[in-house]
C-alpha cells in the first residue's frame, strides 16, 4: 500500500513539474508577443492614365498621364496571445510549438510619402490628373500590394525571423529540442479589398 501511495505521490508531482514548465513556457512567450514581428519596405511605382471623351464619347480629349514613386510599409508577425495550452507539447527537454498563421498587423501606405515624377506626368487639353484621380490610382495600387504580398517571400522571413527569437527564448528555459511549426502557411489581412479596386489578371 505505501508502495502505490508513493508511485502515486510521484506520479502527480511529474505532472505538476510537467504543467508549471508549460505555464512558464507559454507565459513568457505569450510576454513577447510584440517582439515577434516582421517590418518589410515594398517600394511601388504607380502608373495612371485618364482618358477623357466627349460628345456622346466620340471624339477624345487626350490622355493624360500619372506616374509616382510610391513605399508601403508593412508589419507581420504572429499573434501569440492567441496560442492555446493545447498547441504546447512538452517532454523532459523537448518542446513542439503550433503557432497561428502569419498575419499582416500593420498596413502603412501613407500619402505623404507619394513622389510625383514631374517629368513623366502629364495632363492633355482639357483633361487632367485631379486628386479624386490620384487618390483611385493609389487605393488601386494599395490593393495591388495586399494582393501579392504572399508572393514576396514575406510570410517565410516573418516565420524565421519568429523562429528564431523563440528557439533564443526557450533554449534559455532549459529546453534542449525545440520544434516550431505554423499551423497555415498563408498570410492573414484582415482588410478584405474591394473586388472593384482589384488589378486586372494578365490574360
Amino acid at each position: 500500500m505505501k508502495r502505490l501511495i508513493l508511485i502515486s505521490i510521484s506520479i502527480v508531482l511529474l505532472l505538476g513539474c510537467k504543467e508549471d514548465k508549460r505555464y512558464l513556457a507559454v507565459s513568457k512567450i505569450k510576454s513577447t508577443c510584440a517582439l515577434a514581428t516582421t517590418e518589410t519596405i515594398i517600394d511601388k511605382v504607380v502608373i495612371g492614365y485618364k482618358d477623357k471623351r466627349t460628345f456622346f464619347r466620340l471624339f477624345a480629349l487626350g490622355e493624360a498621364t500619372y506616374l509616382a514613386e510610391t513605399e508601403a510599409t508593412i508589419k507581420t508577425g504572429v499573434r501569440l496571445e492567441d496560442i492555446m495550452p493545447e498547441d504546447v507539447t512538452i517532454e523532459g527537454d523537448r518542446i513542439e510549438l503550433r503557432l497561428p498563421a502569419i498575419e499582416v498587423l500593420n498596413f502603412d501606405y501613407p500619402f505623404e510619402s507619394v513622389r510625383v515624377n514631374e517629368v513623366a506626368s502629364r495632363n492633355a487639353l482639357f483633361n487632367s490628373v485631379t486628386v479624386e484621380d490620384e487618390e483611385t490610382f493609389l487605393r488601386m495600387a494599395e490593393s495591388d500590394i495586399r494582393k501579392h504580398l504572399e508572393y514576396t517571400g514575406i510570410v517565410k522571413q516573418t516565420q524565421e525571423n519568429v523562429r528564431s527569437m523563440l528557439m533564443g527564448i526557450l533554449t534559455q528555459l532549459g529546453f534542449e529540442e525545440i520544434y516550431i511549426s505554423f499551423k497555415s502557411d498563408e498570410l492573414i489581412q484582415q482588410i478584405v479589398i474591394p473586388q472593384e479596386l482589384l488589378p486586372e489578371e494578365d490574360d
